[in-house]
């Protein structure tokens, strides 16, 4: 955790130098991109700087009690509690601060919400999270915006790609990656039994234009006819954008919007987060024996939660907890659950990290 704290101050410290550097001034795209990525390190990088200051004098008042100076060393020891108080306090501010790790403090962030096993049924569940994730995304003064959707005749989604920006929104949502499972009378069963069918939910962290270097000659870019529920044609102009990722054949497609400048730029959007977080999986998947929770691992083959019509019950399997607010929950009151899952990681951080010296 010492050495991501100390990354993250650096890249604030080179943040703040290439600020005032006169190629970065007349990039207006670029500093804005900057400046962005400066005030969401801001937080966790003052607090650092606090806890370094803190730990040198804690460091400093023991020398002087080590020091034969009598009256030094009781100043000193007289000192030395309060020191060691105060930086607990800013330690634990800073456990909670990279709670859900490095990424945690960004304000914007991708879902994709996918029907999985189920059928028809699995498509309108996919539709019930994403009016649960939007409703949630409201209450808490969140800006969620479609970037790409795929519904079927029925009303449901075999897809659909959410924007979202707003502070912390990342820190709670993260938690959604993975396999949802749906047990429940589905609307298209007469005689009245439950069915289980599955969606799959991935939360990306959303990089800054200077996080990811993408060039026009790094993808290829097909324009095709958008197309409505079930295949029907929606329009004659070649409005849906797909690209398509050379290195690593990641392909990501937008027809939500009539204009085809618009898509393209929503694509471009997903793409870039899509490669982050390409990125971000090799890296974790070197240091994974660092971190033994999952919570937030992101996986999309881990079932992570049950939603029981039948009980009104919700299950988040990765932590036991279990809720008879079913309805509550898809109503948009998400908060019980992605708290309790935001106090487990924290409190599973704190076993692992406990006081730092």
């Amino acid at each position: 955790m010492r050495d991501n704290l100390e990354k993250q101050l650096g890249r604030f410290e080179e943040i703040d130098r290439l600020l005032v550097d006169p190629d970065v001034l007349s990039n207006g795209p670029r500093l804005a991109a900057l400046a962005r990525e400066r005030g969401s390190l801001a937080k966790l990088a003052g607090k650092f700087r606090q806890f370094k200051d803190l730990n040198n004098k804690i460091v400093e008042t023991n020398e002087w009690i080590a020091s034969g100076d009598k009256e030094m060393r009781e100043l000193a020891e007289a000192e030395l509690p309060d020191l060691r108080a105060q930086r607990e306090s800013v330690w634990n501010d800073l456990l909670d601060l990279t709670v859900g790790g490095e990424d945690a403090n960004r304000s914007s962030c991708v879902m994709e919400i996918r029907a999985g096993t189920g059928g028809e049924e699995a498509a309108l569940f996919a539709r019930d999270l994403f009016a649960m994730y939007r409703h949630y995304c409201e209450s808490k003064g969140w800006k969620a915006d479609i970037l790409d959707m795929n519904a079927t005749e029925l009303g449901g989604f075999k897809e659909v790609i959410l924007g979202i920006e707003g502070d912390g929104c990342y820190r709670e949502l993260q938690y959604e990656s993975g396999g949802h499972r749906v047990q429940r009378v589905p609307e298209t069963e007469a005689k009245g039994r439950i069915q289980t069918s599955m969606a799959t939910v991935a939360v990306m962290a959303e990089p800054e234009d200077v996080e990811i270097d993408l060039k026009p000659e790094d993808y290829r870019k097909d324009l095709f006819c958008a197309s409505g529920p079930g295949g029907q044609h929606v329009n004659k102009t070649q409005s849906a954008v797909r690209l398509t990722h050379y290195e690593t054949n990641i392909v990501v497609q937008c027809q939500d919007e009539k204009s085809q400048h618009k898509n393209f730029a929503k694509a471009l959007r997903v793409l870039k987060t899509r490669l982050y977080e390409h990125q971000r999986a090799k890296e974790q998947a070197i240091r994974s024996e660092q971190r033994k929770t999952l919570v937030g691992s992101g996986d999309r083959s881990q079932r992570i939660r049950t939603y029981n019509f039948p009980e009104n019950r919700v299950s988040d399997h990765r932590i036991n907890l279990t809720l008879y607010k079913l309805d509550q929950v898809l109503s948009g009151h998400l908060n019980v659950v992605t708290q309790a899952l935001i106090d487990y990681d924290r409190n599973e951080q704190r076993a692992q990290f406990g006081n730092m010296e």
